[in-house]
Order: structure tokens, then C-alpha cells, then sequence
């Protein structure tokens, strides 16, 4: 078998298991990734809690203010009604007189319902922030039970790599250059074996040409359908 060919083979099967790597850990992180989507949803809970809670201190001063007004409009009006003089006078003092009343009435009903919404906001917060610092200790539990176990694979895969570049380091690197530009999109499949005439990767069949020259094992081939450098394995025996 061509000397790139098989070194391609070689260094495609540490790829394999590097990237075998990754899954394991997702796996081993799985709880953990929960518990910390958990704690990123509630701290966006939290924050909207927040801001809510300040939309209701805007609403509650606004209405503080416009009972301040309609107070102070009211004081005006029983000083103005010991000077009446006329029922006309009296008859349109009463009717603001009235107004002032309502609009007194509304605005400590008002108060009284944000103070309200106000309260359970900030009971909805406290409760957010204990539950917050609840998933912060099973965190670190989690990571604290995990990480051994993650950095061991990791070493692993260490190794791996390191001995992938020791190859790679030994290979002509314009056939190196060349596998890694397969690999970015081909990922794990950029160098697969050929069955039955037909590419292990598309799964498309060769012609009888390009399955000839690839027996030949001079160079390094490619699957003429979708580019995956191919071999086939009776040549690797």
C-alpha cells in the first residue's frame, strides 16, 4: 500500500478516537449541563423579576405623585368654599370637590394593589435566589463527583493527540494538509474503506476505472462522487 495512504489510514483512526473523546464526556457532563441550563434559566428569572419589580416602584411613585395632587387640589378646595358666595360657586367647587374624592380613592386603591404586586415580586425573588444557591451547591457536587473521572478521558485523549502528532510530524505535509481540508467537513469519514465496488462514505459506486486505479495503491485516492480519500482493506492486510 502507498507509505501516504497508510499513514492517512493511521492518523484517521487517532482522529476517530479523539473524537469518540467528546461524547463520553457530554455523557459524564450530562447532569451537570442540566443543572447548569437550570441555574442560566433562573438567573434570567431572576433579572426579569427584577426588572419588574422596578416597572412597579415607576408605577407606585407615579401614583404616590398623583395622589399628592389630588390631595393638595383638595385642601384648595375647602379653603376656596369658606369664601363662596354665590350656589353656582359652591355647585362647581363640589363637583371638583367630588372629582378630587375619586381620583383620591383610585390612586390609594391603586397603591395599594402595586404595593401588592410589589411584595410578591420580591417574595418570587428571595425564592428564586434560594433556589439559585441550592443549584450552586448540587454544581459543585456534581463537579466535584465528575471531574476525575472527565480528566482521565481527557489525559486519554492527550495521549492520543500526542502521538497523532508525532505522526503527523513524519508525514509529507501537503498530503497532511490535504487530509485536514477533507476533514473539516467530513469529519470522522474523511478516510473510509471501499465495499462491494461502492465509497464507505456516500455509499456511491465506483466505475471500474477509478476502482481499478485505487487497487493499484500507487497514490492517494479520492472518491470521484463526494472527495472522502478512500482505500480499500483487503490492502491494509
Amino acid at each position: 500500500m502507498n507509505k501516504n495512504l497508510q499513514e492517512l489510514i493511521e492518523v484517521s483512526l487517532l482522529d476517530k478516537e479523539i473524537d469518540l473523546m467528546e461524547p463520553k464526556i457530554a455523557q459524564i457532563r450530562k447532569n451537570l449541563t442540566a443543572k447548569e441550563t437550570e441555574k442560566e434559566k433562573k438567573e434570567i428569572l431572576i433579572a426579569d423579576l427584577n426588572e419588574e419589580k422596578n416597572e412597579y416602584a415607576i408605577l407606585l411613585t407615579k401614583c404616590e405623585e398623583t395622589l399628592a395632587g389630588a390631595s393638595s387640589k383638595l385642601e384648595e378646595i375647602t379653603k376656596k368654599m369658606t369664601d363662596v358666595k354665590t350656589d353656582k360657586e359652591l355647585k362647581a367647587l363640589n363637583i371638583e370637590e367630588e372629582i378630587a374624592k375619586e381620583q383620591i380613592t383610585f390612586q390609594n386603591s391603586e397603591i395599594q394593589r402595586i404595593e401588592k404586586l410589589i411584595q410578591a415580586t420580591e417574595e418570587k425573588i428571595q425564592t428564586s435566589h434560594q433556589e439559585l444557591a441550592e443549584l450552586d451547591t448540587q454544581i459543585q457536587e456534581i463537579e466535584g463527583a465528575i471531574s476525575s473521572e472527565i480528566d482521565e478521558i481527557k489525559k486519554e485523549q492527550a495521549e492520543i493527540s500526542k502521538k497523532k502528532s508525532t505522526l503527523v510530524e513524519k508525514m509529507d505535509q501537503k498530503v497532511v494538509v490535504f487530509y485536514e481540508k477533507v476533514r473539516k467537513w467530513a469529519k470522522s469519514t474523511s478516510v473510509v474503506p471501499v465495499y462491494k465496488q461502492a465509497c464507505g462514505g456516500c455509499f456511491i459506486r465506483l466505475n471500474d476505472r477509478a476502482y481499478s486505479e485505487l487497487l493499484k495503491g500507487d497514490s492517494v485516492s479520492t472518491c470521484p462522487h463526494c472527495g472522502r480519500i478512500l482505500f480499500v482493506e483487503e490492502m491494509t492486510h
